[in-house]
């Protein structure tokens, strides 16, 4: 099997899903590269997790309103063990773009319904996931919109559909904005029953024509008694969408932007592939599992290898699927979510609506140590069998130089390239103990396990 082969596929798989052991790597070279591409563009085909399962030990977590801490783990359970990894790589994305949280929302299963029509609609048209997020009772209250009357008009949702979801800063006026959120009065939460005595009440959206202004406005230029759906048919025919979609999904598939806050006055570091991604979500109609297709089979893509910084979760489900955790759902789940809450990402809990700040601003000092406690926690597990295929792999390599041993090391846990200094220190510990002599059923653990954490310890291993 090609070197090249396996990295590529390694490459496709921290992308499109949060990595791949040796064995799942091996597997889908054998399918092919974009035959794996297409399989992973459709999750529906994928066999399904069982979140009953999850809920059957856990059911406080099934809805579970102001319950402190840790309302994100059934999400970090489904990724864990989703054998469609695309489909909860395409929630985040769209929940780092749409970010809503429960420090304001104070529900946590109305976030959790709205990653779930993330989930459902992340890969499909995006006018029909907008239109979804628009009426999605959590994103209503976390922007205001309940409030947003004919007669006092809360600007909230109108100014970040234009600056943060949708088009950018630089791209609308201010009464751009006025009137898009006079469009959308009328859009509000409708509360239904709590499901038990004084429980939370679960939100329904709920559409108030008395309450919607209905006089004529001017939004980009169009004009007319505008409602919110017309409205995201005039912001999606502007050429600033498309590129701003598409930037979005350079930044999360592609390689790292810096903060979107800054997009108007950065340009993007490769403008070319930015711009070839707009054009294709402008000539599919935004189709975004066709964006996608020709994304991860782009020269732009392939090539862009170790230049984004894992996030929390990256570091956390991706750690976890390739050390091969049991997939029962047991009280270590709760601990696996709040590890990326101590790393810098709560799910479910974004600090602002610019979502996360993403790239090198994952990293400090505190953070990193974090980061890489997790990692040598986990991977010097040789109770998991994720760890122990690892072992057995470098060992039945037979004697190895230190060079050799190095590299290996790095091609079993992912496929990793490192720096050149990064290359000499990792040498200089494996000449310590000259050739490493394979096939010794198990002495050698001590050997390996030293190394993979020394790898994981590098900043290089942060990168994916």
């Amino acid at each position: 099997m090609a070197k090249e082969e396996i990295l590529l596929m390694a490459h496709l798989m921290r992308r499109a899903g949060f990595g791949a052991s040796r064995a799942e790597t091996e597997e889908r070279v054998g399918k092919g590269y974009e035959e794996t591409v297409e399989e992973l563009l459709y999750p529906a085909v994928q066999k399904s997790v069982n979140l009953f399962e999850f809920l059957r030990y856990h059911p406080m977590q099934w809805k579970p309103g102001t319950l402190a801490g840790v309302g994100h783990s059934s999400w970090v359970y489904r990724m864990i063990n989703t054998q469609a990894p695309l489909e909860e790589k395409i929630a985040l994305f769209w929940h780092q773009v749409f970010a809503t949280g429960v420090n304001k929302v104070d529900h946590w299963h109305e976030i959790a319904n709205m990653v779930d029509t993330l989930r459902a609609k992340g890969l499909g048209n995006f006018r029909d996931l907008l239109e979804n997020v628009a009426r999605t009772p959590a994103m209503i209250f976390w922007l205001d919109n309940h409030e947003n009357h004919s007669y006092a008009v809360n600007e909230n949702w109108g100014r970040e559909l234009l600056e943060l979801f949708s088009m950018g800063v630089g791209n609308y006026t201010e009464e751009d904005v006025r009137d898009v959120s006079r469009a959308f009065t009328g859009w509000t939460i409708l509360p239904t029953l709590p499901r038990f005595t004084l429980g939370r009440f679960d939100w329904d959206f709920d559409y108030k024509p008395e309450d919607h202004d209905d006089e004529p406005k001017t939004v980009l230029g169009h004009k007319g008694k505008l409602n919110g759906d017309d409205v995201i048919d005039i912001i999606l025919k502007q050429p600033a969408c498309a590129r701003f979609i598409a930037r979005h999904i350079y930044n999360f598939f592609v390689a790292d932007e810096p903060p979107v806050p800054t997009w108007f006055i950065d340009p993007p570091q490769d403008s070319e592939a930015v711009q070839t991604i707009a054009e294709i979500l402008i000539k599919s109609d935004y189709d975004i599992r066709h964006t996608l297709r020709i994304v991860f089979n782009s020269d732009f893509f392939k090539t862009a290898r170790f230049t984004r910084v894992k996030n929390p979760t990256e570091v956390v489900v991706g750690t976890l699927r390739m050390a091969g955790v049991d997939e029962f759902p047991g009280p270590q789940i709760l601990d696996y979510a709040e590890h990326m809450t101590n790393m810098g990402q709560e799910l479910l809990n974004p600090p602002t609506v610019e979502g996360w700040h993403t790239g090198r601003e994952w990293i400090n000092t505190g953070s990193f140590v974090k980061r890489t406690n997790f990692f040598t926690d986990i991977l010097s597990d040789t109770t998991l069998i994720g760890v122990q295929d690892i072992h057995r792999r470098i060992d039945d390599c037979g004697d190895l130089s230190p060079e050799e041993f190095v590299d290996v090391c790095l091609d079993m846990i992912g496929s990793i390239e490192v720096r050149t200094e990064t290359r000499r220190d990792l040498m200089e510990h494996a000449e310590q103990d000259g050739t490493f002599r394979g096939s010794k059923k198990g002495q050698n653990l001590t050997r390996i396990t030293e190394m993979i954490q020394l790898i994981v310890a590098t900043q290089d291993y942060q990168f994916a």
